[in-house]
């Protein structure tokens, strides 16, 4: 069996460990749970690293639980947040839930017969119905408030940027936290916690929480991750259109391999072995040949290629790779018409864009592409490029600059794609 904290360890993916976690692992299965927001219906990269731990413990033996926070969502946790939370329904709840684990199965085995099968639990379903009277004597009166105040989450929250300070909800947010772990322990034998660093302080609450509430000798524990960012120091997972999302409708195959492909040569070497689960000596071998040749970006392209199929498919990932050959290599018209609509937009993302309407179908291309969408400046230059063999329509060579250019010609209905020369693409939507 695998040594977790060892496979953490040279993934760069160990922040804090308290005393005898190790210890514990080597010695029994281990049941350990991370918690996660249902705030949306799709996990983001951001979350990527935690559910990638779950991972490892899984395969090295022990039992991951991923606890989906109905009842903390609902309100907010003052641990890197400057915000609370909206209030969510229960319908909506349920939905964030189901698309979540269908997320995280693609990560976790929830169907193994072994018994460190993954579970997903939610800590709505044994806190809708404690009451604050219960919470109070149950809970509050193990914890102080001297100790809820040293935490370093509360204390940026009474003197930082937040105008509002910080809520009594918020506050005790921590208790509900290390409830959670409570209940996990007598439930489901829960005894470690995993989470990212900026959760040191909630999870220390909670194994504090246990220990108080059940005595001296029961041992619980806690360990992060770091939080990941980029070589430049900035939050990793943004871009300038928002979060790279795992669920394809909200950000398409083709942009999340783009990402991964696009990030630098140090992030790339730190990222290949957060995000996947190639083994050490692959990684390793990775690493020195893209040091060979670092044009060739060796490091990127595996790191695309796996993690896009772990969190979609080997099938999008094909897509993806077809999609990103369509600027660069030589595609056709088929091509094209193969990407559903917001591939074929994030692929021309960058490109110079141009609005017509219907009725200005039907002239030659000369005009259209002159005067209409002018991406040539003049008819002589056109002509001249037309000759030469250096215009295509839609990935397909225009030989004829007076041919007219008619509602066939448009992909999806609506655009119209224009190439001057190798690397000059124009989009056209025909409204």
């Amino acid at each position: 069996m695998k040594n977790f904290v060892e496979e953490l360890k040279w993934r760069g993916m160990l922040a804090q460990i308290m005393p005898g976690t190790e210890e514990l692992l080597q010695k029994e299965m281990v049941t350990a749970y991370l918690g996660t927001d249902p705030t949306a219906d799709s996990l983001h990269i951001g979350h990527l690293c935690g559910i990638m731990m779950l991972r490892h413990l899984q395969h090295c033996g022990h039992k991951p639980i991923i606890l989906v926070g109905g009842a903390t969502g609902m309100i907010g946790d003052p641990s890197g947040k400057s915000q609370e939370r909206n209030l969510l329904n229960d319908e909506t709840l349920r939905h964030n839930q189901e698309c979540i684990k269908a997320q995280v199965a693609k990560f976790l085995d929830f169907d193994s017969k072994e018994p460190n099968a993954a579970e997903m639990v939610n800590n709505y379903d044994w806190m809708k119905n404690f009451t604050f009277l219960d919470f109070a004597r149950e809970v509050g009166k193990h914890i102080t408030v001297n100790y809820m105040m040293a935490k370093e989450s509360v204390q940026q929250r009474l003197n930082g940027t937040a105008r509002d300070g910080l809520s009594f909800t918020e506050f005790t947010y921590q208790l509900l936290q290390g409830y959670d772990f409570l209940y996990l322990y007598q439930h489901k034998g829960v005894k470690l916690q995993l989470g990212g660093n900026d959760q040191w302080g909630n999870m220390t609450t909670g194994t504090e929480l246990i220990r108080r509430t059940l005595g001296n000798e029961v041992e619980t524990f806690a360990l992060t991750c770091p939080l990941i960012t980029k070589s430049d120091g900035k939050k990793f997972g943004k871009t300038e259109s928002g979060n790279i999302w795992l669920d394809p409708k909200r950000t398409t195959p083709y942009r999340f391999y783009q990402f991964w492909l696009n990030v630098s040569d140090d992030d790339a070497e730190r990222y290949i072995k957060i995000f996947t689960s190639l083994e050490k000596d692959v990684i390793d071998a990775l690493i020195e040949e893209h040091k060979q040749d670092p044009g060739r970006r060796v490091l990127q392209k595996r790191l695309a290629e796996e993690v896009t199929v772990l969190v979609h498919s080997r099938e999008a990932l094909d897509m993806a790779i077809e999609a990103s050959n369509i600027l660069f290599g030589k595609a056709t018209k088929e091509a094209l018409e193969k990407l559903d609509e917001q591939t074929f937009l994030d692929v021309f993302d960058g490109v110079e864009k141009f609005e017509i309407t219907k009725d200005q179908l039907g002239q030659p291309a000369v005009e259209l592409f002159t005067t209409v969408a002018p991406v040539f400046p003049s008819k002589g230059e056109m002509r001249k490029m037309v000759q030469g063999g250096g215009v295509s329509l839609n990935k397909e060579k225009l030989t004829d600059q007076n041919r007219a250019i008619t509602a066939e010609d448009l992909i999806d209905g609506k655009y119209l794609l224009a190439q001057k020369g190798k690397k000059n693409y124009y989009l056209i939507t025909v409204k």
